[in-house]
């Protein structure tokens, strides 16, 4: 019972950081319908930016602003300087775009910070709470993981719900011609989109790194798992986000702490998981339309 507990434990808080990072692809989706495949390169790169903060003597939490702040003007440079010249045609070259910016970013951190393992602090303690006679694999630091996103993701709600920026980026994304005859300034709202996007990417990649070793290319796994989480839960939901990645996370905890040789099937059990979603309800869990049969 104790090895199921702390099982489901570790997969909640890993579930709850892939939800982070499904959040910001959910974010960018929503307002840009583009699915951005450099989101991690972009939060690596202001992961090391906190880093050298701290190694420089400045707290955790000057350096987690600064890494959010600087998520926010690289979002918004990528958008206005990589990203709009190729807007309004082919799908594909967006996505083309965004790939080859993933490998140039990494590079460029490599560059600028060495591709040497660093460690990165926590604000708060790793080690287990105490019940009774029984230490689980419940952490402050996974607290603050939970309460983290689980913020992230109620200001992302009202934003989209309660609000006429989130509606004027929703409407930016879906109909452009429209919503500028309706006055809608399309331009501000798919930069601020992008913008809001990398700041969500960002707080995933300090969470992850907290505690642990970040290089490069620390990032490459979070990035798989968070879009299987995105597309779990559906790409145009922030609640969906969230679910996505908590099954996700409890799904490859029970496979790599009860099968043989689990962890090295972890990889192969997120694919699976979806492929089964993409034939099933290609939509995700909760896709908010329902595409109709002729």
């Amino acid at each position: 019972m104790q090895q199921f507990i702390n099982i489901t434990l570790s997969g909640l808080v890993e579930g709850m950081i892939y939800a982070a990072f499904a959040l910001a692809l959910v974010l960018i989706w929503r307002s840009t319908r583009i699915v951005n495949f450099a989101q991690g390169a972009m939060a690596a790169a202001t992961a090391f930016i906190a880093l050298a903060l701290i190694d420089a003597g400045q707290s955790y939490w000057v350096a987690l602003i600064v890494a959010l702040v600087s998520g926010f003007v690289l979002g918004a440079i990528v958008e206005r300087v990589i990203i709009r010249p190729v807007e309004g045609g082919p799908e594909l070259n967006a996505v083309i775009v965004t790939l080859g910016l993933f490998v140039a970013i990494q590079a460029l951190i490599a560059i600028v910070f060495g591709s040497a393992f660093q460690s990165f602090p926590t604000p708060f303690g790793v080690r287990g709470f105490e019940v009774g006679d029984t230490t689980i694999a419940l952490t402050p630091t996974s607290l603050y993981i939970i309460g983290s996103v689980l913020i992230t993701m109620a200001l992302l709600v009202a934003l989209f719900r309660f609000t006429r920026v989130g509606l004027a980026m929703r409407a930016s994304a879906f109909g452009q011609e429209v919503a500028r005859l309706l006055g809608v300034r399309v331009g501000r709202m798919l930069t601020l989109g992008w913008a809001l996007a990398a700041v969500v990417g960002s707080l995933s990649g300090l969470l992850i790194a907290g505690g642990e070793f970040i290089y490069p290319a620390y990032m490459d796994s979070l990035i798989v798992f968070g879009f299987v989480a995105a597309v779990l839960g559906g790409l145009d939901s922030p609640v969906g986000a969230i679910v996505g990645g908590l099954l996700l996370g409890l799904a490859l905890s029970y496979v790599s702490g009860y099968l043989p040789r689990g962890s090295a099937l972890v990889n192969v059990a997120a694919l699976v998981i979806l492929m089964v979603v993409l034939l099933v309800r290609p939509g995700g869990l909760f896709a908010s339309s329902v595409a109709r049969r002729a």
